[in-house]
């Protein structure tokens, strides 16, 4: 029988984590000015760096560029030669994925594969993610089946899961959160021309990969955009890809740990790990489980006991086929009496973004 379930209090936990055994983990965002709008690549990158996480992020972006004028650029294909990515980011034109299946077959697909196939080319362990866009505001007048946001923002949902399936590529949903803050709020995520992101829509984007790709919620306090409209936007991802993580092909690369304490005695506190292997990590090889009483585990779950209920500190190294390794470090406190205060420490230095 279980007591009760404790809180978790994660501290760093993602691959490429600012630890002195990782490396960074290297972005390549490739899109047009839905992407280098406010430098949100950039904006991406401070995000990841604030929450302790060691990110190389670059990007490759033409305004007005279509997957085929992408295709044909030849500096698109230096940067993704350029380095072993860990992930690259595909965005297309606006209204790109908003046509029907038979059009993105003849229109999209062939210079997709071609982009799609210098990514793994260069690195068959780079994970490809699409970057799914949003309607216009009044949607485009000159096609009566997206002349409105809601039809043209449906169009492309529809666009992008359609590629996802055919490429087994995840999806970041953006447009669906853009969809979310849009009906629930007041915030203008539009520029003038109301089809591009204001500097509130680009801290949305940025937002949605960082959390689509770490799995946690960005820190707060970055000072992109007043705060109060800031905290809205992160609770409307976590509001989404909670809802729609696997819909999206967004629940790989998930890890979870839970503690938790066991009866009859209050000194021993068993912790619960597990990682969906096939679902998450479905190219890993092995995974090692340190947990800091020096004892491991190469099992993708278990439990683990430990004899005191003091904060405790968790890695594990997760590697791919290719050799890649994933860390993660995750911080479990469990909540006591006598650790309550430390809780509260960590927390206010968490909000202050020092934890």
């Amino acid at each position: 029988m279980l007591k009760k379930f404790f809180n978790l209090i994660v501290s760093l936990f993602a691959a490429g984590t600012a630890s002195a055994d990782t490396i960074p983990l290297k972005v390549l965002f490739i899109g047009n000015s839905y992407t280098h709008m406010h430098d949100m690549p950039k904006m991406f990158g401070k995000i990841a760096k604030k929450a302790g996480l060691n990110v190389l992020v670059e990007q490759s972006a033409q305004s007005s560029a279509t997957f085929e004028i992408h295709s044909e650029r030849e500096e698109m294909f230096e940067a993704i030669n350029k380095r072993q990515w860990d992930y690259v980011v595909l965005q297309g034109f606006s209204r790109e994925l908003s046509h029907p299946k038979e059009h993105i077959d003849t229109a999209t697909l062939p210079y997709l594969s071609k982009i799609t196939n210098a990514i793994y080319q260069n690195n068959a362990c780079t994970n490809v993610l699409f970057y799914m866009t949003w309607g216009y505001e009044d949607g485009y007048e000159f096609r009566p089946e997206v002349d409105s946001y809601e039809k043209m923002a449906d169009s492309i949902e529809k666009g992008y899961q359609y590629i996802g399936e055919i490429y087994d590529v995840p999806v970041v949903p953006v447009g669906m959160v853009w969809k979310e803050v849009k009906s629930s709020t007041e915030i203008d995520l539009y520029s003038d021309d109301r089809a591009h992101p204001s500097s509130k829509g680009s801290y949305l984007i940025a937002n949605t990969f960082f959390e689509s790709i770490f799995g946690i919620p960005a820190t707060k306090n970055l000072f992109i955009v007043r705060e109060r409209d800031a905290e809205k936007i992160r609770e409307s991802v976590t509001a989404v890809l909670e809802s729609d993580r696997a819909e999206y092909k967004l629940d790989r690369f998930q890890i979870s740990i839970e503690p938790r304490i066991v009866e009859p005695s209050d000194t021993v506190k068993e912790v619960k790990f597990e990682v969906e292997h096939e679902a998450s990590f479905p190219d890993a090889d092995s995974i090692l489980w340190s947990f800091d009483d020096d004892s491991t585990s190469d099992e993708w779950s278990g439990i683990h006991l430990f004899t005191d209920d003091s904060p405790r500190q968790v890695k594990v190294v997760i590697t791919d086929r290719c050799g890649a390794k994933r860390v993660y470090h995750r911080q479990i406190l469990f909540i006591t009496a006598e650790n309550r205060r430390l809780r509260r420490r960590l927390e206010r230095k968490a909000r202050k973004g020092k934890g």
